[in-house]
């Protein structure tokens, strides 16, 4: 006994086996119950009673010849039977139904000089002549037929209460693994701090302490990696500003600029690095403030309205008023720009600011070189770069977009691109006029 309470404890699929086993047995006594319930009453119906059959002399002088229907009425209902009168000028029954058809009957034994006991749908009827009258008694089915139904209606009612108890015990099992998977949910969005809670010593508990322990490796190597940047990121700027500093002494040249210019990109390469790794963490707090949307990204674009191709800024009417990181969007905003600039080969760019319903469109269109199709899903993942050659006169560190759509993502919002090689290049930023707040969501404890 203690061994079978052991393995019920510590298997999830023995209990699961026990449950439904336990249901087949009740289905199979359910069935047979109502079955045999079902048989008796047919049993019931086939035969006469001796006493009735001792009696029919008495029952049909009451009833008379000729019959006094009244009689055979009252009769009928005292012993819930059906009686019916048979003669070539009338045709009487006790009951409306008719359900057997009893002059098809056929002869089983004599009982008396006139009554006779005949046979017809494997049902027993009396048939007494007298008088020049037809007289057929035979039982009722009503209250048979009632108690069957009652029988399969009952079956069917504990079958339906064994398939609920059945369904809320599997349920109850299963809990768990509705708390790993939101438990696992968190752990995708970023809280790799959060633990499920079990005291189950079963295969789900097992697979609980699988999920915890992932949880803590994944949140030591996250650790390690974003120390391990951050280390890198500290180390190189010392070096990076000595460099500046001795350029400065240096002597006016085209070694100098060319220096400058790739002194100033590892640097914007760290920064960059840095920003994307804070913002790559979904919990990340943004600093926001209230700021007329269209306005502010009119502002942003101040710097490079004197792009040779022309830089021209559509905006909804009226502006709106969103909450967000203004350091942040300009990062989104520039990044956008640069793109467009470095790449629209000095045709027009055009930027436009609509809004749909709790929702800021920002859209930037150029009509520059294009991206092929087979790079868009690619295309904002970190160091990628549609040019495999990976010049700088071809591009960036292949940072800008994957920080525009972190940035869009820390926001609430998406960045979608769509492109045409030789056409240009279409990118729709959309933002919420509130970005999400992260409140704590409450633990899951599987007892």
């Amino acid at each position: 006994m203690t061994t079978l309470v052991h393995r019920v404890q510590r298997s999830l699929f023995f209990r699961l086996s026990l449950i439904f086993g336990i249901t087949v047995v009740l289905f199979f006594v359910i069935i047979s119950l109502s079955l045999r319930s079902m048989n008796q009453s047919d049993d019931v119906i086939e035969s006469i009673p001796d006493f009735f059959t001792r009696n029919i002399e008495s029952i049909i002088e009451d009833i008379g010849t000729p019959p006094n229907l009244s009689n055979a009425m009252r009769l009928a209902d005292e012993l819930d039977w059906s009686i019916r009168i048979h003669n070539p000028i009338m045709q009487w029954s006790s009951d409306s139904d008719y359900r057997l058809d009893v002059e098809e009957s056929e002869f089983t034994e004599r009982l008396s000089g006139d009554a006779e006991m005949r046979n017809v749908n494997s049902e027993d009827i009396i048939l007494v002549q007298r008088g020049g009258y037809d007289f057929y008694l035979y039982q009722r089915f009503g209250n048979e037929n009632l108690f069957s139904a009652v029988s399969i209606y009952v079956g069917l009612a504990l079958a339906a209460l064994v398939l609920f108890l059945n369904y809320f015990m599997v349920n109850k099992l299963l809990n768990p693994v509705r708390l790993l998977r939101r438990g696992a949910e968190r752990i995708r969005r970023g809280d790799l701090s959060f633990r499920v809670k079990s005291n189950r010593q079963d295969e789900l508990g097992e697979l609980t302490e699988s999920i915890n322990h992932m949880a803590d490796s994944l949140q030591s190597m996250l650790e390690a990696k974003r120390q391990l940047l951050l280390a890198i990121s500290h180390e190189l700027r010392t070096p990076i500003t000595k460099a500046k500093l001795r350029l400065e002494f240096m002597p006016e040249s085209i070694e100098k600029e060319q220096l400058r210019e790739d002194i100033d990109e590892i640097e914007l390469l760290i920064s960059d690095l840095i920003e994307a790794e804070r913002l790559n963490d979904e919990h990340s707090v943004l600093v926001t403030e209230p700021v007329p949307f269209a306005e502010y990204i009119d502002s942003v674009m101040e710097p490079f309205k004197n792009y040779a191709g022309g830089l021209s800024f559509e905006q909804a009417e009226p502006d709106r008023e969103f909450l967000i990181d203004k350091l942040r969007i300009r990062l989104l905003m520039t990044n956008l720009l640069n793109n467009g600039i470095r790449h629209g080969e000095n045709n027009p760019i055009l930027v436009k600011v609509s809004f749909e319903e709790e929702n800021a469109i920002l859209e930037v269109r150029d009509q520059g070189e294009g991206i092929e199709e087979k790079h868009l899903s690619q295309i904002s993942e970190p160091f990628y770069r549609a040019d495999s050659s990976r010049q700088r006169n071809t591009g960036g560190f292949g940072l800008g977009l994957y920080l525009c759509r972190l940035i869009a993502a820390a926001h609430g919002g998406e960045l979608k691109i769509e492109s045409e090689l030789g056409e240009g290049t279409h990118i729709t930023v959309r933002i919420p006029q509130h970005p999400p707040r992260l409140e704590p969501e409450p633990e899951w404890n599987d007892s």
